[in-house]
């Protein structure tokens, strides 16, 4: 937890704050601090007697130290103090108070008769004084790299602290052997007039100090809240069945990325029940080599001596039963006799991604059929003659109306003339008058 000002997460930044009551904006601050404790017995006051008289106030770099509070002033997270230092005096700010600072101590093995003590709140001249030596440290930095890369040293400088009142300056280096500092110190002394003080750091840590972002599209673990390194060697990529690709396994400090520890336990749970990858089936047909493990599935692939580019796949059960009846001086049956076939299971999309007509509405082409089912019954009984009784067989006919049909049949009728297109004709409509009027 920090202040809520804009550079929260810098040590250097001054809120202004001496009030009792600490920063205004403390519960709203936008930009969390990666060494930060959740002070969740910040609403218990404990009795007078059992106070804590001691607080955890941090620096850049994510540097934090205890300090006494003997003056016995009036503290709250956020607040710029002035605290003992050699030499001089260092500007912090307060991170955490109350009984957690006792668990904190406890935590990091810190011990009371070893910590220093807090001056004074930061009055303003502290913190010009403060910022002043701030402003410098790029351009420090800038310099500093021009002097060691002039006199040969492999190392690299990565950043630069000032203490709050500009006696002592700390340069930040990363190295890969042993770097003799005799005439760089002289150089550097004689350049910044103050005292020089040279602190190593691992490549994670200055990982963790630049930033980034990781092949996950996240930003770095290191950079946000990670903050005990563990050693990660290769044989965490081996029992995770991963392939030994520098490219793919390093993180951008170059060494192999701390994630690789996250799921290691699980995978060391579930190979527990696996035989060794080193485990030879001895068979009729020869002996034959453990090639791959799947730990998930909870398989493993076998392949013959003489000829390992054909595969078998086994459950671990089997392996175990192979191993038992090998163990016994048995041989096993051939791999291609053990295998057995595979049950091919019919995959059913669920989500329907790859139907075309997964828009459209259900049973749409049914409605349609019947619609064209309809019209075409329809025109059938236009055309159906005149005789025709609904589909039932024509009546016999007497000879009255025989005779009668004759005669009408014989006598002349008159044709109406046909329009040669067929077309109908339609009325002409006229638009409606307009209204001037209107």
């Amino acid at each position: 937890m920090s202040c809520g000002c804009k550079t929260s997460g810098d040590s250097t930044h001054s809120c202004g704050t001496k009030s009792a009551n600490g920063c205004e904006s403390i519960d709203t601050c936008g930009n969390s601090y990666k060494l930060s404790v959740f002070d969740w017995l910040s609403d218990i006051h404990n009795p007078a007697s059992n106070r804590c008289d001691y607080v955890e106030v941090r620096f850049k770099n994510d540097r934090k130290l205890f300090y006494k509070n003997v003056n016995n002033i009036p503290l709250h997270i956020g607040s710029v103090v002035t605290v003992e230092s050699s030499p001089g005096h260092d500007v912090g700010v307060v991170s955490l108070t109350g009984e957690l600072v006792k668990i904190q101590m406890k935590k990091k093995k810190s011990s009371e008769e070893s910590s220093l003590k807090i001056y004074r709140l930061a009055n303003q001249k502290d913190i010009e004084v403060w910022h002043e030596a701030r402003k410098k440290e790029d351009n420090v930095k800038i310099e500093a790299r021009k002097i060691a890369h002039r006199l040969g040293l492999e190392m690299k400088i990565t950043d630069v602290e000032y203490q709050g009142d500009a006696s002592k300056v700390t340069f930040y280096y990363t190295a890969d052997n042993r770097v003799d500092f005799r005439q760089l110190i002289k150089e550097y002394a004689a350049a910044f007039r103050t005292k020089i003080d040279m602190k190593q750091i691992g490549f994670r840590q200055e990982a963790a100090k630049v930033g980034g972002i990781g092949s996950c599209g996240r930003e770095l673990c290191c950079s946000t809240w990670l903050t005990d390194f563990r050693s990660v060697n290769t044989n965490v990529a081996r029992y995770q069945q991963l392939s030994i690709n520098p490219q793919k396994l390093a993180g951008q400090c170059g060494k192999l990325k701390c994630c690789l520890n996250y799921e290691l336990d699980s995978y060391l749970d579930a190979l527990s029940d696996f035989p060794p990858s080193s485990t030879t089936l001895d068979t009729e047909k020869g002996k034959a080599f453990c090639i791959k493990i799947d730990v998930f599935k909870k398989k493993m692939w076998f392949a013959y001596v003489e000829n390992s580019i054909a595969w078998y796949d086994f459950d671990i059960d089997l392996v175990k039963k192979l191993i038992y009846k090998n163990k016994k001086g048995e041989k096993a049956l051939p791999l291609e006799e053990l295998k057995q076939p595979e049950i091919s299971v019919k995959s059913i999309d669920l989500i329907q991604e790859n139907n075309v007509d997964r828009f459209e509405k259900k049973n749409r082409g049914s409605a349609n059929r019947n619609r064209n089912q309809n019209k075409q019954n329809q025109g059938n009984r236009k055309n159906r003659p005149e005789n025709s009784n609904g589909g039932q067989a024509p009546r016999q006919q007497t000879p009255k109306a025989q005779s009668e049909k004759a005669e009408t049949s014989s006598a002349p009728v008159e044709k109406k003339p046909q329009n040669p297109n067929n077309k109908k004709k339609f009325k002409k409509k006229y638009p409606p008058k307009k209204d001037n009027n209107a």
